[in-house]
């Protein structure tokens, strides 16, 4: 078993977890493919962190499974625009954590 963390990523823990779903369980290589021609910010980033999971196990990405794909809720940047009437709106910028697993697959 081979881990991989990616974290502070200004991606938004509610949208990378859609993708994180889809690829837990799958082998890496499909999962990598697939990941591929997903149009989404969080597809590339969870791509990487998976690529980077099969390298630090050594294993080639045909030969491993995604046992457990996490995004966690990193912390908050906290910015202000202006608007009308000399009041101001609060706009958040959050942040996440992901955490990749990979095994080795057992049919072999």
């Amino acid at each position: 078993m081979s881990k991989a963390v990616l974290k502070f990523i200004r991606l938004s823990p509610t949208k990378a977890r859609l993708i994180a779903r889809e690829v837990q369980g799958m082998n890496a290589e499909l999962a990598l493919a697939s990941l591929e021609f997903m149009p989404n910010k969080a597809a590339k980033v969870i791509a990487k962190v998976i690529a980077s999971a099969v390298a630090n196990g050594g294993y080639e990405p045909e030969e491993c499974v995604i046992s457990s794909c996490r995004v966690d809720k990193g912390p908050v940047l906290k910015r202000w625009k202006p608007r009308a009437r000399g009041r101001a709106s609060r706009i958040m910028k959050p942040t996440s954590h992901v955490m990749v697993e990979v095994t080795e697959a057992k049919d072999k």
